[in-house]
């Protein structure tokens, strides 16, 4: 018998089957990409002792999207 693990989406709160989910941890598509958006945007944002340059934050972006790209 398989076990239904059922989280709440990061992006909109509902309730979904993490194991079905071809997203994970969102619960669709459409969620994964509102947080990349955010992501983009600078909504999130981590404390750093020093100020990444322009390139090195270009470079940490096509990174992240590349990752994204091979899940």
């Amino acid at each position: 018998m398989n076990k239904i693990l059922k989280i709440k989406c990061p992006t909109c709160d509902e309730k979904f089957d993490y194991s079905r989910s071809e997203f994970r941890p969102f619960c669709c598509e459409r969620c994964k990409l509102i947080d990349l958006g955010q992501w983009l945007d600078g909504a999130y944002t981590l404390e750093s002792k020093e100020n990444l340059s322009e390139e090195d934050l270009e470079i940490v972006i096509e990174e992240k999207l590349e990752q994204e790209e091979n899940e």
